[in-house]
């Protein structure tokens, strides 16, 4: 089980380190992380710097929010009140007159902004992203073992997936029988737009499976997430049809040296500047370093990809015990050859780093 309370505490702590009166938190990551629900929808949750939390939510869900939660819960009634006005009935409670409230940076409803800047003209609305990130970023036994089970169940799909690879198979067939397998572990449903992309395709920055057909002489790249109680993994292999040019089967090896040097060099106190060289190295000795990007990885947690730590170069965030990360994001974009790609999450450890994608990582050959 979470401990709620001692996730808020530690907010609070963060809080007084800097002028932001209260958090007011309206994304589904952090409802989720702050509530420990999943089955959730119309809810804020009020953090302020003193005092104690509260969770607004529809009238309708009060018992089972609070119940769910153990956090003081109050109700709207839709339409006569709404998330809004419910929020800043509460800030006011605080007796906070000219309140400083910071928001995740990408997910407040304007509604809700606009609202709030007429309620209080002379306050001021600050992002709170990082922070939040950082918190987050530093995972208990409870979250480890969803994030497990999310990679458990995308090792499922990447199963299934190579099962079903052959020549004249559609990336859209392939992808079915992948996100069958996930659901059918536990899964909760991907995390984002799966990528089973082929050919000339897997050079494309964010690819999504399409009606093109698999064809011989080519790459496949399987990049599967799956998602437990809210927690996200990922994966990504790679498979060869047929023969393939030299060049490519040596890119992917590469990339998996650079993965395994990234993976070896985690360790608590580190900077992720320090795991990106340790694979960056390894581009540039090969010398693809003019076609390889900055970012190789990110933390994993209610988010596939987290923006705490981001693992790229010369990034000066630092490594901990318990952070979950994916390593290593991109190819060699290299027209012809590039498009392997390789990728796992692995959870820190004190002495030891865990690979949570428990899954062969030899480039595949059918």
């Amino acid at each position: 089980m979470y401990n709620l309370i001692e996730r808020i505490l530690r907010t609070q702590q963060a809080l007084h380190n800097t002028d932001i009166d209260l958090l007011l938190i309206v994304g589904r990551e952090n409802l989720i992380y702050f509530s420990g629900i999943t089955q959730m929808e119309c809810m804020a949750i009020i953090i302020p710097k003193e005092g104690e939390a509260n969770v607004i939510t529809l009238w309708l869900d009060v018992d089972y929010v609070e119940q769910q939660s153990g956090l003081k819960t109050f109700g709207y009634v839709f339409p006569k009140e709404n998330l809004a006005t419910k929020v800043i009935e509460q800030i006011k409670n605080y007796g906070i007159n000219k309140p400083v409230i910071g928001f995740e940076k990408y997910f407040v409803d304007i509604s809700i902004y606009e609202a709030l800047r007429s309620s209080f003209p002379t306050g001021r609305f600050v992002s709170a992203a990082e922070m939040l990130y950082k918190i987050r970023s530093i995972k208990d036994q409870q979250e480890v073992f969803n994030i497990r089970k999310a990679a458990k169940a995308a090792c499922s799909g990447v199963d299934a997936a190579i099962k079903a690879i052959r020549t004249g198979v559609s990336e859209l067939d392939i992808l079915a029988e992948a996100e069958y397998a996930m659901l059918k572990d536990g899964s909760n449903g991907s995390p984002f737009r799966p990528q089973i992309v082929s050919g000339e395709r897997t050079l494309l920055t964010h690819p999504s499976s399409s009606r093109k057909k698999i064809n011989n002489g080519e790459i496949v790249v399987v990049h599967l997430g799956a998602t437990y109680e809210g927690y996200c993994a990922k994966i990504c292999r790679t498979v060869a049809i047929g023969d393939i040019p030299q060049e490519q089967e040596k890119i992917y090896y590469i990339l998996k040296e650079a993965q395994e040097k990234s993976i070896n060099s985690l360790a608590p106190g580190i900077t992720a500047g320090e795991v990106d060289g340790a694979a960056r190295r390894v581009i540039e000795l090969a010398g693809y370093q003019q076609h390889f990007i900055d970012i190789i990885g990110y933390g994993v947690g209610l988010r596939q990809s987290e923006f705490y730590p981001t693992i790229g170069k010369g990034r000066n965030d630092t490594i901990d015990v318990n952070m979950v990360v994916d390593l290593l994001l991109p190819t060699i974009f290299l027209k012809g050859v590039g498009g392997p790609r390789i990728t796992d999450i692995i959870h820190v450890g004190e002495e030891q780093n865990e690979i949570l994608t428990d899954y062969p990582r030899q480039l595949v050959r059918l």
